[in-house]
C-alpha cells in the first residue's frame, strides 16, 4: 500500500488508496453496498459509510441507553486524525 502521507487531507487520497487503509485497519467492505464497511473490535462494533462529502461511523450499541452514537468526520480531516477519532473507539 503506498498511501499519501498521513496528514494529507483524506479527500486527497484516491479511492482504491481509502479502501485499502480500511481494510488495514480491519474493516470489511459490504459486497452489495461498496459504499459500506463494518469493523468488530473486541469491546466495540461500527459501521462505516463512505459518503459524498464525509465519513460516517455508527457505534453500536455505544451509547449510555444501549442507543448508537454517530459520528461524521469531513474528508478535509488527515488519515492520522481520523484513524485516532475512529479506531480508538466510541
Amino acid at each position: 500500500m503506498n498511501l499519501p502521507s498521513a496528514h494529507t487531507p483524506l479527500y486527497n487520497h484516491p479511492l482504491p488508496d481509502i479502501e485499502e487503509w480500511l481494510r488495514s485497519k480491519g474493516c470489511q467492505q459490504d459486497s452489495s453496498n461498496l459504499h459500506c464497511w463494518t469493523l468488530r473490535n473486541p469491546h466495540w462494533q461500527a459501521e462505516l459509510w463512505l459518503e459524498v462529502d464525509a465519513l460516517s461511523v455508527r457505534y453500536l450499541g455505544a451509547a449510555e441507553d444501549g442507543g448508537d452514537i454517530l459520528r461524521t468526520f469531513k474528508y478535509s480531516l488527515s488519515r492520522h486524525d481520523l484513524e485516532a477519532a475512529i479506531f480508538s473507539g466510541p
